[in-house]
């Protein structure tokens, strides 16, 4: 009976130290989380983007991220210029302008085009990429809800070198090509088929237009389907469940992304989910209806929006309804 006693109280004491091992690597787990968290969220770039200003449209269902493309070169050395092919302007302007809407009706992820000629307040008539150059992000977010009725909740802006930075520290991002992709400016040279791009890789394929069929138009579904993918990489346990990638990514976005004052790490991760959501079934990609690609203005050949049908858009997206089949 004695040696029975000693086993039931050994068996207790491993058993003990099971649970308190246990413990121990959950609560080690947990403070790595929260520790991770927090030097992450500190790190990030804040601007005021997000302002209020007289006819603001109100609040409605859903939450709306205003995502930026910026052109600046701010920071790259000539040889960069070279090998990303970017030139070497001074002025920064938005090759991109997307709002993604999270509802109840599944996301929607809406490009407007970059040569859109719309009312920037104060500056008159102009194309919408204008607006970065004239006033920053806070007259870019003025233009948008301006001219769209929609009010802007967020603002996340990345830059060219952000786009190399993150992708390559990710090990590269697949994409599926239908059409080969060559272009000299970018200096995209893709052939067609699925294949890993690196940085720079991507940076040429969201940035080439000239040799695209519709131009700009053409350049928007290459720049829906990059966020897809990037969303897809960055969500998977590839990405989430390995710390030698993970780390490298956070501090990678981190130093490359700008966000209003009202963002956090969360709002991001949130940001991220509705994109990669807008590839499923559930989810919608599409561009402000055009009337006219090819419209002369004094600022040189713009798009003119169909004014119902960009409406009606518009209204659906603020409203938090499904946007209409047209």
């Amino acid at each position: 009976m004695g040696g029975d006693i000693s086993n039931s109280g050994g068996g207790r004491n491993r058993w003990r130290i099971v649970r308190w091992t246990v413990g121990l690597l959950l609560l080690a787990l947990v403070g790595t989380a929260l520790g991770t968290y927090l030097w992450a969220d500190g790190r990030l770039r804040h601007v005021d983007a997000v302002t209020d200003w007289d006819g603001r449209p109100g609040n409605g269902p859903g939450t709306n991220w205003l995502l930026v493309g910026s052109d600046s070169r701010a920071g790259l050395t000539p040889q960069q210029q070279r090998d990303l092919h970017v030139g070497g302007e001074s002025g920064t302007n938005t090759d991109t302008v997307m709002v993604l809407h999270q509802g109840d009706n599944g996301p929607v992820l809406m490009s407007i085009p970059r040569d859109s000629y719309v009312a920037i307040p104060g500056h008159g008539k102009n194309k919408i990429n204008a607006a970065f150059a004239l006033g920053g992000p806070a007259l870019l977010v003025r233009t948008v809800e301006s001219t769209t009725g929609i009010r802007i909740d967020h603002y996340v802006e990345v830059g060219f070198t952000g786009i190399v930075d993150i992708v390559d520290s990710l090990g590269g991002v697949e994409m599926c090509l239908d059409e080969p992709v060559k272009d000299a400016k970018s200096g995209a040279d893709l052939p067609a088929g699925c294949q890993d791009l690196n940085g720079t890789q991507a940076l040429a394929l969201v940035r080439t237009r000239y040799s695209l069929p519709d131009s700009d138009l053409s350049r928007i579904g290459n720049q829906q389907a990059f966020l897809k993918a990037l969303a897809s990489e960055v969500l998977s346990p590839a990405t989430l469940l390995n710390p030698f990638v993970l780390y490298p990514f956070l501090s990678a976005t981190l130093d490359a992304l700008t966000v209003d004052q009202g963002s956090s790490l969360w709002t991001l991760a949130r940001f991220a989910r509705q994109m990669d959501q807008v590839s499923g079934s559930g989810g919608t990609a599409l561009t402000v209806p055009i009337a006219d690609q090819n419209y002369q203005t004094p600022a040189g050949s713009s798009i003119l929006w169909a004014p119902q049908a960009s409406k009606r858009l518009f209204e659906a997206i603020q409203n938090d309804r499904p946007v209409p089949n047209s």
